[in-house]
């Protein structure tokens, strides 16, 4: 018996009839693992300085090494951004589970920036190089410019350690000019740049969110270090203080005055 699909009338939405996060997770066994601990380590501290203060925490996401549905013609093509971060989503997938992966006909919402870390393989295909093969899914340069019109592209190389950026200008990619080496971002007040410090006790020059002026974002980590010796700074004030207090006391005492009769 031959099975026939019959559409409803109206049609159902892509919603209800394409695949979701659940049919389409990030798990790859052909792709087993990350690349390398810099593929791990630099997204993570991307994660953790992308703070848009004109954005509420729980509507920013981001993700890293993470399947990126982008094609409903095509529901099982996806690219892997080493990172890409979206604005105006609900942290969690439907504001109640951890996402498996990114499905844009499902969140309504493109990201605003993808940041691509060169490496020998991948090169070519990050830099928009490489020309796409009849019949195969479109590369990552033409998905992020042509498909997902992503404003802001960024790629990164920890062996030359050069950055580019790339901002969709009409239909086409056009070289970003950088303000003091950082690629500005208006719309959520960040700029990407470079930083070079200690990051998971590893010194070097990293990728990192700044303010529009250029300061520093910070990782809950130095955080709580400035925390700690603010907490330091104060205790040591107060200490401080007392000593003072105590000596001009002993002063006071040795010329005749009591000073408990003062206060």
């Amino acid at each position: 018996m031959t099975n026939i699909s019959i559409q409803s009338d109206p049609p159902l939405s892509a919603e209800q009839t394409l695949p979701t996060m659940y049919d389409l997770p990030s798990e790859n066994q052909e792709e087993p693992g990350l690349p390398d601990e810099f593929h791990y380590l630099q997204p993570e501290l991307l994660r953790q300085t992308f703070q848009p203060h004109n954005w509420y925490p729980n509507l920013l996401f981001c993700g890293s090494d993470m399947n990126l549905y982008y094609d409903v013609k095509h529901p099982s093509w996806y690219k892997r951004p080493d990172w890409f971060g979206v604005v105006g989503v609900p942290r969690l997938y439907e504001e109640r589970d951890m996402r498996l992966s990114y499905v844009v006909w499902q969140e309504g919402v493109n990201p605003l920036v993808v940041v691509e870390l060169l490496s020998p393989g991948t090169e070519d295909e990050d830099l928009g190089q490489k020309v796409r093969n009849l019949g195969k899914p479109a590369t990552k340069w033409e998905v992020y410019e042509q498909i997902l019109r992503v404003p802001y592209y960024v790629t990164f190389s920890r062996y030359t350690n050069e950055m580019q950026g790339f901002h969709l200008v009409g239909d086409r990619y056009q070289t970003a000019e950088l303000t003091n080496g950082r690629l500005l971002i208006p719309s959520i007040e960040l700029s990407l740049g470079l930083w070079q410090g200690s990051y998971s006790n590893i010194e070097r020059l990293w990728l990192r969110w700044m303010s529009v002026e250029g300061d520093l974002i910070p990782t809950p980590e130095e955080e709580a270090v400035t925390a700690q010796q603010r907490a330091t700074d104060a205790e040591e004030r107060a200490t401080n203080a007392e000593e003072r207090a105590d000596r001009l006391a002993a002063k006071l005492r040795e010329l005749g005055i009591d000073p408990d009769e003062l206060s």
